[in-house]
């Protein structure tokens, strides 16, 4: 990876849908939240434009960013360590004007001054709140070829019931398009059936982007689909972008955990990591361990692990161990966690470093998996 796209600056935007799971954002953001087996999910998001050749990289965090420090280092894993451009992590209270903001706009406006320093024609942006593995390059075409002041883009699924019901946490768009102009956007809207669902990722001219952003942010404005995008519909050429590879979109807890579970399925696991190659913070562990007697059926499992007992439809991260005895069924064990002889659990999500000490029954259901805390012992 020694390419450099200078047509594109990304920006990451990775607190914007934390409300939506505050058990899991207790010690961390939505972007450093654990996902399928070894990674976080803002991997996808950054690797999709680190393939994508695009090096100069901004990360807008808000609050809670220790985790997500820690994770992304120096960007090495991205190749993102780099003279010129590479990866910027933009905290509050940064500079004299920067402080916490709400939505895009105050979160951009902080870094005006960056902005109008940077060569690049085009802004990539992003939510973190996604695992995609995503084209940049193809979507840049396709706002080059439109001629469009914007591009946005979106799939077509139902709205999720979880979602809908959540709306007081954030917004969700969905778009009116016609002979591909979005024409309309449509605010947490509770309509059934097949929807064009907004990614939250757009492609914007860099220099257009500042004179939107300067000119919201004196009015008192917060976010870029709501104050900038829907009231200039007629007059911006906001051009929409179909995606039609595989999508999982965090919302809430009982999403993240369908979300990791559907990945136990070889054609989702496919549609995701199929295409170019998902990077994320290595750590030095030894291969998964299955001590004599431990079973293992459709599981998911990185490496660390050290399995006595019994795991089926189940998500292991790093360092989990499983002993002799336990059972383990339809839980997601992050990081660390240690599950002691003679444990039975089932739909169940522990966070890192979580010890279930021997003997234990608990289980959760489909519908309402239950959760530990991180470095809980129960």
């Amino acid at each position: 990876m020694l390419n450099s796209n200078k047509r594109a600056l990304g920006v990451i935007f990775p607190n914007s849908y934390d409300a939506l799971v505050p058990e899991l954002v207790n010690v961390r953001l939505m972007a450093s939240i654990p996902f399928a087996s070894r990674y976080r999910l803002i991997d996808f998001v950054l690797s999709s434009m680190s393939n994508c050749d695009i090096d100069n990289i901004s990360i807008m965090v808000n609050n809670n960013y220790h985790s997500l420090m820690d994770h992304l280092g120096s960007g090495r894993e991205w190749d993102l360590v780099r003279k010129n451009g590479g990866l910027h992590i933009f905290p509050p209270f940064a500079e004299k004007e920067s402080k916490p903001f709400i939505g895009r706009v105050g979160a951009l406006a902080s870094i005006l001054d960056f902005l109008r320093q940077q060569k690049e024609k085009y802004v990539v942006m992003s939510d973190a709140h996604i695992a995609v593995n995503f084209d940049f390059n193809a979507m840049i075409d396709a706002h080059i070829a439109s001629g469009a002041d914007v591009t946005v883009a979106y799939n077509e699924q139902e709205l999720p019931e979880y979602i809908k019901k959540s709306n007081d946490k954030g917004f969700y768009y969905t778009l009116s398009i016609d002979n591909g102009r979005v024409t309309k956007m449509y605010i947490n809207s509770r309509e059934t059936g097949i929807q064009n669902f907004g990614m939250n990722i757009y492609v914007v001219d860099r220099e257009l982007l500042i004179d939107l952003v300067n000119t919201a942010f004196v009015r008192g404005q917060e976010f870029f689909e709501r104050d900038i995008l829907a009231p200039q519909l007629a007059r911006l050429n906001v051009q929409a972008y179909k995606y039609e590879g595989y999508l999982a979109r965090i919302s809430g807890m009982k999403s993240y955990f369908d979300e990791n579970m559907k990945l136990l399925d070889d054609y989702n696991l496919d549609g995701l990591f199929s295409g170019a190659p998902i990077y994320t913070k290595i750590r030095d562990d030894n291969p998964t361990r299955y001590i004599n007697g431990a079973k293992a059926s459709n599981v998911m499992v990185a490496d660390g692990c050290v399995i006595e007992g019994e795991i089926e439809n189940s998500i292991l991260f790093r360092g989990v161990k499983v002993a002799k005895g336990a059972k383990v069924k339809n839980c997601i064990l992050m990081q660390d966690t240690v599950i002691e002889a003679g444990v039975n659990i089932e739909y169940l999500i522990t966070d890192k470093s979580v010890t279930i000490t021997a003997g234990k029954e608990m289980k959760g259901t489909d519908t309402f998996p239950f959760y530990i805390a991180k470095h809980h012992t129960v």
